[in-house]
């Protein structure tokens, strides 16, 4: 337990190093590859973001999805792409390969729909490239360019919301 903490600490040391280096880089390029990261153990339906990706015009096959538990034996084989915090080393450093593919594609959009405050899932977003970063209210405003204020049951006006802010900023 108490290398535990440590190694969360040296994590979030890593967390703010990489906030604190990113750039925002914005263009006008429309968007045609979206990458979303879940928390399995606020969400467990995958598929309640579908129509905001119908709506914003984007071949599923262009659309990566990513989930994370704290249990490492809760999702067995339910999903391809999910991760726990065993995937982890200290500093931040990414032990699974399937993240480290996550993390090394570059998005137009990247959806952080997660309340919990846990560092393995901020590390997530914030090594993951992309143009614009879309997540809903969490206690480090660093992470995500564009922030929607709303519950995780809400995914009705989640979708509206970026929608909307999309549209301001012309990527569909």
């Amino acid at each position: 337990m108490f290398l535990k903490a440590f190694k969360e600490k040296s994590s979030r040391k890593y967390l703010n190093k990489l906030l604190s280096d990113r750039k925002l880089n914005v263009d006008n390029k429309k968007i045609k590859s979206v990458g979303v990261i879940l928390n399995y153990d606020e969400t467990q339906d995958f598929k309640i973001l579908k129509p905001l990706m119908s709506q914003l015009g984007v071949q599923p096959n262009a659309v990566k999805l990513i989930a994370y538990t704290k249990d490492p034996k809760g999702l067995g084989n339910s999903l391809n792409a999910c991760y726990n915090p065993n995937d982890f080393a200290w500093g931040g450093v990414v032990k699974n390969e399937e993240i480290k593919a996550f993390t090394n594609t570059k998005f137009d959009l990247l959806i952080s729909y997660y309340t919990e405050d846990l560092v393995n899932l901020k590390l997530l977003t914030a090594l993951t490239p992309s143009q614009i970063k879309i997540g809903i209210l969490q206690s480090d405003m660093r992470i995500n360019d564009i922030i929607v204020n709303t519950a995780l049951d809400a995914t009705r006006v989640f979708n509206d919301e970026v929608i909307k802010y999309l549209t301001v900023l012309n990527k569909i």
